[in-house]
């Protein structure tokens, strides 16, 4: 099920949103980078159910455990296996889904894959999946601060017809961001998103929204040319988020109304290091990082889960409505940051390290 990221730093994830357990397990992490369970838990407590009236009600604590990989609170250089328990399922409340298909979810193309499905609330669809990455990602995030002072935000940047404000990139700190409901920095803008996701919830819908990313001081030099370029790996990785239905980077879409002469980013040499005075190229020429802040933005759709009938059809050919039940976000894009962080984590350690195997 190609459940395995990245070549040196890898890391697989594994279990089911209603089994015992989800985790993953990550190898290629050098030995020595110091870590422990509490630097995990509070990335995992930023993704976490049950954080307000903006998330599902569901209440898991998350509680993660190291069960292999660090001793001493050192890595050891062997994989690194990570476990969260499940305690709050209600499985029951997808017995009326055994026989239809929920409209907006994979429950058909699984069927049509695999001749069957765990149906309860999605199996390896459900973005509990992603507990898994967000534990990895602490890893991978520890480890490029240590090697370069490297610094990973995300944050949400418009929910429906709400967008933020302007924001001072160079300013801008996770303490601003998690001080909004929304995880949004711009706290006018905060509270007509606040207000967008409970009028969404009201009326038995939801909503969707834009998630931006910035990596301030990334490890030069990093993509391979052609297939491996830093955009390709960042767009697979951002993609594979579930719920993730866009990705530019950059200057993005905005660069196709645009000539060359204003898109080009002007080069200089401070006496140290070279620069560009804009960065419309988002941090990335060629593939490969210049050193300048990479700066992403994705696009996650709605909760595909509304309380409201809908129309569909079912496994024996016949059609019919479902009001689907259970607990779910009203707005994806709220938990989604510390998720989409992980995953650009991930992917630059993994190109660090080879980098490093692969010049002296």
């Amino acid at each position: 099920m190609a459940s395995t990221f990245g070549k040196i730093f890898s890391v697989t994830t594994w279990g089911e949103s209603h089994g015992p357990a989800v985790g993953s397990v990550l190898d290629g992490c050098p030995a020595g980078l110091e870590i422990t369970e509490e630097e995990i838990q509070a990335e995992l407590n930023r993704r976490r159910p049950g954080q307000g009236k903006m998330t599902t009600a569901r209440d898991e604590k998350d509680q993660v455990k190291i069960l292999s990989g660090v001793f001493e609170g050192k890595t050891t250089g062997t994989p690194i296996s990570f476990a969260v328990f499940n305690e709050d399922q209600r499985s029951h409340d997808y017995a009326e889904i055994q026989k239809w298909y929920r409209p907006g979810h994979a429950d058909l193309c699984y069927d049509l894959k695999y001749g069957f499905r765990d149906y309860r609330g999605g199996g390896r669809s459900s973005a509990r999946e992603t507990i898994g990455r967000v534990a990895a990602g602490a890893v991978a995030k520890k480890l490029l601060k240590q090697v370069n002072g490297t610094e990973i935000i995300a944050w949400v940047n418009s929910i429906g017809e709400v967008d933020c404000g302007p924001l001072d990139l160079n300013r801008l700190t996770l303490e601003q961001i998690e001080k909004s409901p929304v995880r949004c920095p711009d706290l006018d803008a905060s509270a007509k998103m606040e207000q967008a996701v409970l009028d969404a919830r009201a009326n038995g819908d939801s909503i969707g929204g834009t998630v931006c990313l910035l990596v301030k001081n990334p490890p030069v030099a990093l993509g391979e040319p052609v297939f491996d370029r830093l955009d390709a790996l960042l767009a697979q990785a951002m993609l594979s988020i579930p719920a993730c239905k866009g990705f530019e980077i950059g200057s993005g879409f905005a660069s196709a109304r645009m000539h060359g002469s204003k898109h080009n980013d002007e080069l200089y040499f401070d006496g140290h290091a070279y620069h560009t005075r804009t960065n419309n190229a988002g941090g990335s020429l060629g593939g490969i990082s210049n050193g300048e802040p990479i700066y992403c933005r994705m696009a996650f759709k709605p909760t595909a889960t509304i309380s409201q009938e809908q129309k569909t059809a079912g496994r024996g050919g016949e059609n019919g409505t479902l009001a689907a039940r259970g607990r779910h976000d009203p707005c994806v894009a709220v938990r989604a940051p510390v998720i989409v962080e992980s995953m650009a984590a991930l992917v630059l350690a993994d190109l660090f390290l080879l980098q490093k195997r692969n010049c002296l």
